[in-house]
């Protein structure tokens, strides 16, 4: 798999620092942002291979983030984006993946889970 790059959206500056190191550690490329909307605006101006995106935060949830995603240009809305939640597993219902969050990762999260979703989504890059 070739370098990829990922953007890292979370409301805690703690959370996004950690998962930005864990993924500079497997040698890709990091982008973050704090809220929805500076993550739409960055899906607009780059091209991510791959996006972690938090439910839950101020200005622009992960939820309304991701629906707004989805409804850009082709190159844009098809970009993998795994929902970041502090809930269980069991939690995460079709209505996510009606929304348009193609997988998910619970916190906390460990270098295997991260590889492995990257892999998943991103193994023909």
């Amino acid at each position: 798999m070739s370098k990829l790059n990922i953007l890292v959206v979370d409301d805690y500056l703690d959370n996004r620092l950690l998962l930005s190191q864990i993924i500079t550690i497997m040698k890709h490329d990091c982008q973050s942002a704090e809220n929805g909307k500076m993550a739409c605006d960055m899906v607009c101006e780059h091209y991510f291979d791959i996006i972690f995106m938090d439910i839950e935060m101020p200005v622009m949830n992960g939820i309304e983030a991701t629906r707004e995603i989805r409804k850009m240009p082709p190159s844009r809305r098809e970009i993998p984006i795994i929902a970041i939640t502090a809930h269980h597993p069991n939690d995460f219902s079709t209505s996510f993946k009606d929304i348009g969050f193609t997988d998910y990762i619970s916190k906390p999260y460990t270098l295997n889970k991260l590889s492995t979703l990257i892999t998943k989504y991103c193994s023909t890059k």
